[in-house]
């Protein structure tokens, strides 16, 4: 992330009430939404409209989606979509305009008080977003997958859980292997979680469902990541404990090692 143009939108942030983004590049995208993520102070109501397949490129990876989500769930965000916006990004305040442009292969922005300027800009832009089409985001925030995982399995594997996702960039990495299933089941293995649980868990919050997670869990056993032990139960079939692969991912440190690596 560029932290140039980060602090920049900060500031932006800071001064206004409303924030309109238009037609965001990735870039732009991931930066305005990790920044407001992180934002000290009351953000202002932020309305994005993108290209969807912006969009949808962007909100692949689990760590930004789950972050606009939450967003999204504290009435912070909307996310608009229309197929005719071809211009450079802009973000529109109540009072300024911001053009950013790409300068020296980093982002900046051109910003402008001008009052003519912005009502203008206001005044284009107001029809397009009533009538673009509303975006939904399926992944949970991740508020609610902390919030869960501790309160149904403890704060270890919570924290287990976070320092994997604070030690890659993107879930799941550029080998399209280890996403957040797969991290939630390691992380499950690492502190021998039924599978039957996490399964449970992952589909109770919206992270996938258990046939997602069953098929996860065989793509890992496969590749000698993680294996299970029956666990008897008084009625039906005996429930499968995960345990990780000794010698190979021995803790959740070397876990964290393997996502990164």
């Amino acid at each position: 992330m560029d932290q140039e143009f980060a602090d920049m939108i900060d500031s932006f942030f800071e001064d206004a009430d409303t924030v309109l983004i238009v037609n965001p590049a990735p870039n732009v995208f991931q930066t305005v939404m990790l920044t407001a993520a992180s934002f000290d102070g009351d953000l202002p109501h932020m309305q994005v409209l993108a290209d969807p397949d912006v969009l949808k490129a962007s909100l692949d990876d689990f760590i930004l989606a789950s972050q606009v989500s939450d967003l999204i769930d504290q009435d912070s965000l909307e996310l608009r979509t229309t197929g005719d916006i071809a211009r450079s990004s802009l973000l529109v305040s109540d009072d300024e305009v911001v053009t950013v442009i790409t300068l020296d292969g980093e982002l900046t922005g051109l910003r402008s008080t001008d009052g003519d300027l912005v009502e203008n800009v206001q005044s284009t832009f107001s029809d397009d977003w009533e009538d673009g089409d509303v975006y939904s985001l399926r992944t949970p925030p991740l508020s609610r997958i902390q919030e869960t995982l501790s309160e149904d399995f403890g704060d270890d594997i919570e924290e287990d859980f976070m320092m994997v996702v604070d030690s890659v960039d993107t879930i799941p990495g550029e080998d399209d292997e280890l996403d957040e299933v797969a991290i939630a089941l390691l992380v499950a293995a690492n502190n021998e979680v039924l599978l039957y649980d996490i399964s449970k868990w992952g589909e109770d919050t919206g992270v996938a469902s258990k046939a997602t997670f069953s098929r996860t869990k065989t793509r890992l056993e496969d590749r000698g990541l993680i294996d299970t032990e029956k666990v008897p139960i008084d009625v039906g079939r005996p429930r499968l404990r995960l345990i990780l692969v000794p010698n190979d991912l021995g803790d959740v440190e070397g876990l964290a090692g393997q996502v990164s690596g």
